[in-house]
């Protein structure tokens, strides 16, 4: 059975979905201002496996992931581009749509944006307002009443107390305590007219995390099962959802009725992406797009690269370790040289059996790829039959689909085309019959050097990246 990490209880827990059968699974997407950085590549891989093994295990998904249109960073840029929002949001949400598709990332069955669901954003802050949760402040601006809801805290494990103002909570006048977070804001007069929405509060828009609530809970229900995003969103994006998504339901006066109230029931939270082991951040110069590494990197590389560590690990991104990925991957490729087709996967197969128990066991990636490896090393040895299984599996992660020549032969190395390698594979295959062994050792080495490796064999001369 399956059982994956809750981060509400701090423990391994057998998945058990509301429904029998029918999984649904909510996951923070991106602020669409600028391209996707390697953190947003490892959320949309990690909860892509997620999606898979569901599927894989036999559960009928329902997954939905936001899009966060409007917020004041993507006001910011616009203004400073000099383009409309919708301008700015369209042009990144198409350019995350495309680096998801480079990683091998399927679509959600829902992306919701945020400026589609301003009503229902409406309608449930006029709800917290009416049960006593929300206020308005002295700026005008609607606050969540933190105070009032006695779970809060209940998902980052810290007590009001602990929670003190300045750790990533902005303090604003009029508030009636710092924890208190903003549910509408309301609009400044600089800012553009497509940012702004008649309310029962005056003209404004939404703060962040009533978009998550009210999109979540209009497209799965008050109550569902799974809820993802990155480690930094544990708080105060996610403990906030559930004191707005559950304060929704319940009375702040019955302190029973609030303790029985779950918006979700199980809580997945990936790890922070480090570079060369240090915090990835503009501020120190080591913050990377999407777009940056696969200039250098094949995708299918990157996606390997995610996979190889578990999803709650901190995630160490630097050349020598994508390097490493590079040639791991060519190994398993090079075992598939001879597979071609489609294959499914056997089930009562031992290799297959591990690899199910390690996916079953939180997602266990590292596991599972050594699995993977073990099949490549058994096919190496002979068990030719054992292809079909290893692609199938790999299929599962997203991995290994394609024919494998192919992938060994997408060379980056030196601007080398393929039409150029083959030209001096076949120099040298001339310059061997000639029996001018100088030369064909000379360009040998030329492609070695080149980052290209020539392996001989009875039907000829075939080469791969190294």
């Amino acid at each position: 059975m399956l059982k994956l990490y809750n981060t509400l209880a701090r423990e391994k827990q057998t998945f058990v979905p509301l429904q029998p059968g029918h999984a649904k699974m909510y996951v923070c997407g991106m602020t669409v201002y600028d391209y996707c950085h390697l953190g947003h590549a490892r959320v949309m891989v990690v909860f892509d496996l997620v999606a898979r093994w569901l599927r894989a295990s036999g559960y009928q998904l329902t997954y939905v992931r936001n899009i966060t249109d409007i917020d004041d960073k993507i006001i910011r840029r616009a203004q400073e581009n000099n383009e409309t929002i919708h301008q700015l949001t369209d042009r990144f949400i198409t350019a995350m749509r495309e680096d998801a598709t480079a990683l091998g990332v399927l679509p959600p069955d829902a992306e919701p944006r945020a400026t589609d669901y301003v009503a229902q954003m409406k309608d449930m802050i006029a709800t917290l307002e009416k049960n006593g949760y929300a206020y308005v402040a002295a700026n005008r601006d609607v606050c969540y009443s933190v105070r009032k809801f006695d779970g809060y805290g209940k998902l980052s494990g810290k007590s009001l107390e602990d929670l003190r103002a300045g750790e990533r909570v902005d303090v604003m006048a009029g508030k009636q305590d710092p924890l208190d977070f903003v549910l509408w804001k309301q609009a400044k007069e600089e800012e553009p007219v497509e940012a702004k929405w008649e309310s029962p509060w005056g003209i404004g828009r939404p703060g962040w995390h009533i978009e998550c609530s009210a999109m979540a809970s209009e497209l799965l229900g008050a109550h569902f099962d799974i809820h993802g995003g990155g480690q930094d969103l544990q708080f105060p994006h996610h403990e906030n959802e559930i004191a707005q998504s559950e304060g929704v339901c319940a009375d702040p006066s019955d302190h029973a009725d609030q303790a029985h109230r779950h918006y979700v029931n199980y809580w997945m939270h990936n790890g922070f992406v480090r570079v060369d082991d240090a915090k990835m951040s503009k501020s120190l110069g080591n913050f990377f797009t999407i777009r940056e590494v696969l200039k250098k990197y094949d995708a299918e590389v990157v996606r390997f690269f995610i996979l190889r560590a578990h999803y709650r690990s901190p995630l160490n991104y630097s050349d020598v370790h994508l390097d490493d990925a590079r040639q791991s991957l060519t190994r398993l490729y090079t075992a598939l040289k001879g597979q071609s087709g489609a294959a499914s996967v056997d089930w009562n197969e031992v290799h297959a059996q591990r690899f199910k128990a390690a996916l079953d066991d939180d997602f266990g990636t590292p596991e599972a790829m050594a699995v993977l490896f073990d099949l490549a090393a058994a096919i190496n040895r002979g068990e030719a039959a054992l292809a079909g299984q290893l692609k199938a599996l790999g299929g599962i992660m997203g991995l290994l689909q394609r024919d494998a020549q192919v992938f060994l032969q997408a060379s980056l190395a030196d601007g080398l085309s393929h039409e150029m390698i083959e030209a001096k594979v076949g120099a040298r295959t001339t310059a061997k019959k000639a029996k001018n062994f100088a030369e064909a050792d000379r360009l040998r080495e030329e492609l070695k050097a080149a980052g290209i490796v020539l392996e001989d064999g009875p039907q000829g001369t075939t080469w791969r990246r190294a």
